[in-house]
């Protein structure tokens, strides 16, 4: 578990434009249990691939015509219940931090893995953000 004052900069890097912060299990299943529209959820983290590519390609993306009705967050290594509950509704993809998922009624439509974005210029990462939600919102 990482100390509030470490990540408190970082949580606000996402609540400042907007995201609200998913703190239970409770809160990712009423907001999975909502099944019309859209909801981003990103699994921020102390990792430096966060910082640098992660947090910046979601705040990039959500500069678009079309986003998500709902920008949520939850925060890997400090909001426990919340991060392993979300996880549920990523399955089949394995955990992941940093990550981002599209939700639609519900559903998972669209996944970035850690992977995907260790490595990638944030640029990169919110077009492709950008053009899921051109699909899928």
């Amino acid at each position: 578990m990482y100390p509030e004052e470490i990540v408190a900069p970082m949580k606000s890097e996402l609540t400042e434009i907007g995201f609200n912060e998913l703190l239970t299990a409770e809160a990712v299943d009423n907001l999975m249990n909502e099944k019309s529209g859209t909801a981003l959820i990103m699994v921020n983290s102390v990792c430096g691939c966060a910082a640098a590519n992660a947090r910046p390609a979601v705040r990039m993306a959500i500069d678009n015509d079309k986003k998500p009705n709902k920008l949520t967050t939850v925060f890997a290594g400090v909001d426990q219940d919340a991060v392993a509950q979300a996880r549920k509704y990523f399955l089949p993809y394995p955990p992941s931090s940093p990550s981002i998922a599209l939700m639609k009624d519900g559903k998972l439509v669209h996944f970035i893995e850690r992977h995907h974005i260790e490595g990638r210029p944030a640029e990169l990462i919110a077009e492709n953000l950008k053009a899921a939600f051109d699909e899928f919102c």
